[in-house]
């Protein structure tokens, strides 16, 4: 057993002075006041530094120089881990960018060997696989190649419901993919959210009925809202129960309208994420390719050469400094809007996303600086307390 004592804890619920989290077996035994900590039991101090539960990431394109979907191997996918965990992120889905099933059946098999495995030293949990496109509008494809983009076949939804163990994330547009499609992933438990998509207020409203349980990336790669036309954006605003994935790095959306989704959606329903690219992690990188196209990385824009967005050189650490700092939120919300929120999304809430018994040991610790100073994934440390992440 350790204990983890001299610092604030931030549960995901309230933040508490003056108690010890108590980890056994890579989850966490207890949270307690220091005082009735079970005596001999080693402790680490945290310095009067904030432990929180680890972030949550479901849309990590790529890090540490990689990019996932592109020929997806075991090393890549460790690295863009490794790199993603400095950030504070202690689980996430690696994400494939309208890839073919050659692809797709690849990245399978990695996942299941990560699935299978304990989390590599100083590596985030990989919580199963994202797949975003290719079924998807032309008209919203954003990056995706667009002789990537293809209708939804038989042998697409086999592989997309053959994951077992791990959640898979799909993102399609409603509108592109036979009716009937939200109701089939679902029930066979696939997560399903809109995104690129062109989809009327009406056909969001069916997919919602269907079993659709969440928006990516709201507001990108969408019709905006309209008086007379909501589509999307109504459609996922206007809804209580699906949740809603925000890039909050001051580039994709503006504050004010990501205060406008905080404000229409019941709390607990939006959360972060990075939509990360190779270079988080990888400082200096300047370029990268995106299937054909070359991707510049200037001003922390990841962009093409006519200037669309190509994913975001966001890390988890950043977005919450982000949401305090641009939003005004308070800093137990926006932890809670990097992991709490997204545990939920992702049905883990049993499992992960606060500090509770029983729980899995993956935490965060900050300084003031809301910098990441160390992170635990099933218990297990990745560094010695020095600054992990710049900021």
């Amino acid at each position: 057993m350790l204990a983890l004592c001299d610092g604030r804890v931030f549960t995901g619920e309230e933040t508490l002075e003056g108690h010890c989290v108590l980890i056994e077996a890579g989850r966490i035994a207890a949270l307690v006041p220091e005082s009735a900590v079970p005596p001999a039991t080693p402790r680490h101090s945290l310095g009067g530094r904030l432990l929180a539960p680890g972030f949550l990431d479901a849309q990590v394109n790529g890090g540490g120089g990689v990019l996932f979907g592109e020929a997806p191997g075991w090393e890549g996918l460790l690295a863009l881990s490794r790199a993603h965990r400095r950030f504070g992120t202690t689980g996430l889905l690696p994400t494939l960018i309208s890839a073919d099933r050659a692809t797709l059946r690849a990245a399978l098999a990695l996942v299941r060997r990560a699935l299978a495995e304990p989390p590599a030293p100083g590596a985030a949990r990989v919580l199963g696989l994202h797949v975003e496109g290719p079924f998807l509008s032309p008209a919203r494809r954003g990056c995706h190649e667009p002789s990537r983009l293809r209708r939804l076949e038989a042998e697409d939804l086999e592989l997309l419901t053959s994951l077992r163990g791990g959640r898979t994330l799909v993102t399609l547009a409603p509108e592109a993919v036979p009716a009937g499609t939200v109701r089939r992933l679902s029930e066979a438990g696939v997560l399903v959210a809109a995104g690129h998509t062109q989809a009327s207020y009406e056909e969001v409203q069916a997919a919602l009925r269907e079993g659709l349980r969440g928006f990516t990336h709201l507001w990108n790669a969408m019709p905006p809202l309209a008086s007379r036309e909501p589509g999307v954006v109504g459609a996922a605003l206007g809804d209580p129960a699906s949740f809603c994935g925000i890039i909050a790095d001051g580039l994709h959306v503006h504050p004010a309208s990501l205060l406008v989704a905080l404000a229409a959606k019941p709390r607990g329903r939006v959360f972060l994420v990075t939509d990360a690219m190779p270079p988080v992690g990888s400082p200096g990188m300047e370029s990268f390719r995106l299937g054909a196209e070359e991707i510049r990385v200037a001003g922390g824009r990841c962009t093409s050469a006519d200037g669309t967005l190509a994913g975001s050189a966001l890390d988890m650490a950043s977005a919450v400094r982000n949401a305090v700092a641009l939003l005004g939120l308070p800093l137990e919300e926006a932890l809670r809007m990097a992991s709490t929120t997204p545990a939920a999304f992702l049905g883990l809430a049993g499992e992960l996303g606060r500090i509770a018994p029983g729980l899995r040991a993956d935490l965060v610790l900050l300084d003031e600086g809301l910098r990441v100073r160390e992170t635990w994934v099933g218990g297990v440390a990745a560094g010695d307390g020095a600054l992990l992440s710049p900021g």
